[in-house]
């Protein structure tokens, strides 16, 4: 490859990491927004229906819009599956159990991903494990633990226990999709995956989330939680999901899923910043320290390494 192939894919990854950067961001900022909406004013499986109908919308307007792509019919099983892994169980295991445990607990067990994401790259991708990859999330792990148990609202127990299972199967259900979304990336436009994703995770979804949905009480929504409700549609569901699967495109599910970590120091911050109930101290920059040099550990490939 020449300098300006090369160059191209250095620009290639560096977008891609600017992308999760922004999902990350966005997610962090999920775990509370998401909090205020449910359930005082809209139940966990009608949430996900307002953002799986509501994305699923946006993705195929502007995927009408601007990309004219086809399917094969013999790849729209594969993403039906994906539905399953990345829309479906995820979607509702994750705000089912959101409303049933505390947003410490789900950040805590969300740990857990890039640990199933490395073992499942490793047998269906034939993904090596590196020792680089090992310690890189070595670290994530040890810098989000440092952020999250210092948190006083951190509480494991028996009145969380429904709620803190199901987001560990979210978890996996997320793995499962970061991997097997890859190989479509070499054939497809990103718009046109996630148009059909999440035209069957809208199937899926919606025998869970209609009875919920017709109970919901618009009038009586403030204008606060309308606010919260676009967000989570728009920003942690569309934007996020598009930018994460065109991230896939340049790196590895490895690379994509040790981003995880930093949602909860992307969390901290930003109740810093707007609600200045915390303040930036050692122990956290310590776990921001660890999980950025955990994030590039992972990222670069090991011959970086040697002389």
């Amino acid at each position: 490859m020449g300098r300006d192939g090369e160059g191209l894919e250095m620009s290639k990854k560096l977008q891609a990491h600017l992308a999760l950067l922004i999902v990350n961001l966005l997610y962090g900022a999920n775990y509370s927004i998401a909090k205020q909406v449910m359930p005082a004013y809209v139940q966990p499986f009608a949430f996900v229906l307002m953002r799986v109908g509501g994305a699923m919308v946006l993705f195929w307007i502007v995927s009408a819009i601007f990309i004219k792509e086809k399917v094969d019919k013999k790849d729209l099983p594969r993403m039906a599956l994906l539905a399953v892994c990345g829309v479906a169980c995820n979607q509702l295991l994750f705000l089912k159990g959101l409303s049933l445990t505390t947003p410490i607990n789900a950040s805590i067990i969300m740990i857990s991903n890039p640990i199933v994401v490395l073992i499942i790259a490793a047998v269906v991708l034939k993904e090596r494990i590196s020792f680089g990859k090992i310690a890189g999330i070595a670290l994530g792990v040890a810098g989000a633990l440092i952020m999250l148990l210092y948190n006083k609202d951190f509480s494991f127990g028996s009145e969380t226990i429904g709620g803190d299972v199901m987001i560990l199967l979210n978890s996996i259900s997320w793995a499962c999709y970061v991997v097997l979304v890859k190989p479509l990336m070499k054939k497809y436009n990103t718009f046109t995956i996630v148009k059909w994703v999440f035209l069957f995770g809208f199937i899926y979804v919606l025998p869970f989330g209609y009875a919920e949905f017709t109970q919901i009480n618009w009038l009586s929504m403030p204008a606060q939680v309308w606010r919260d409700v676009v967000f989570v549609v728009l920003g942690v569901t569309f934007v996020a999901y598009l930018l994460n699967t065109y991230a896939l495109r340049a790196l590895s599910p490895s690379v994509v899923s040790i981003y995880i970590y930093l949602q909860p120091f992307f969390a901290t911050l930003i109740a810093i910043y707007f609600y200045q109930n915390d303040m930036l101290d050692l122990h956290k920059l310590t776990a921001g320290a660890l999980i950025i040099f955990g994030v590039y550990l992972v990222s670069e490939p090991m011959k970086r390494f040697k002389k």
